[in-house]
């Protein structure tokens, strides 16, 4: 820009050209963990070797490994060396759960229900081919759940713990590592934030636990459009309790 002085346009190519660097060298890692096959545990090789490698100074080595264990790709454990991460979607959830409070914090009441709308598209969608997919066994145990969830609601006693558990047993016939992952990291946001929130008291036990029953009477009929429409009366359950939650912190 016209009379910007000549050092901070310097200053901000030099950072550019830092970041632009760094980025290379964190692909170049994961590069090298994918072509070596390494799993998870792993020990990968030393920073001596990674200069080597990768034809970069050990301050490059280091802040590209820093970053990348903040994205749970690499573990650094000081005195033993670095291993491959678990590449969990903790830093995902993280991320969001920062994301939707900063948005509460400047009065967006919807930010709360954009995260829940993710979670509803995705089960319901899911619970088409879980119909098709759920064993007998796998009935039985999403069954013993339930049962326990109604236990609870007959006193009156909230199930988060429960709630996650079935969620994440309803979707195991399907043989998809990355589906649970993904409903638990969306679960998870979802209670931190209407935790920080103050929220009100959840929807009644009792009837969340017939939700529940609903979609397991249903899966058990190996009726599809029954167990979507059970799902979908499930969120607009909790998205009409998450709606007060956001209208009571305005």
């Amino acid at each position: 820009m016209p009379g910007q002085p000549r050092n901070s346009r310097t200053s901000r190519t030099s950072r550019a050209s830092e970041e632009s660097r760094n980025s290379r060298i964190q692909r170049q890692v994961m590069q090298l963990i994918i072509d070596r096959r390494l799993r998870a545990g792993a020990l990968l090789p030393t920073e001596a070797e990674l200069m080597e490698d990768l034809g970069v100074s050990r301050n490059s080595v280091r802040e590209a490994l820093k970053a990348l264990q903040a994205l749970d790709i690499v573990e650094i454990r000081h005195g033993y060396g670095t291993y491959v991460g678990q590449a969990s979607l903790t830093p995902l959830i993280d991320g969001l759960t920062f994301r939707t409070l900063a948005r509460h914090d400047h009065d967006d009441p919807g930010a709360l229900a954009e995260i829940l709308q993710v979670r509803e598209v995705l089960e319901e969608g899911l619970i088409r081919r879980v119909a098709a997919t759920v064993t007998e066994g796998e009935l039985d145990r999403l069954d013993a759940v339930v049962s326990r969830m109604e236990a609870a609601g007959r006193v009156g006693r909230s199930f988060p713990d429960l709630d996650r558990e079935f969620h994440e047993l309803l979707y195991a016939s399907l043989g998809n590592d990355l589906v649970p992952q993904l409903l638990a990291a969306f679960w998870t946001v979802f209670r931190r934030v209407s935790g920080a929130r103050g929220r009100p008291d959840d929807p009644s036990p009792d009837l969340t636990a017939r939700w529940h029953r609903d979609i397991v009477t249903a899966l058990r009929s190996r009726d599809v459009e029954g167990a979507q429409r059970a799902m979908a009366v499930h969120f607009r359950g909790i998205a009409g309790w998450a709606g007060q939650e956001s209208r009571g912190a305005r």
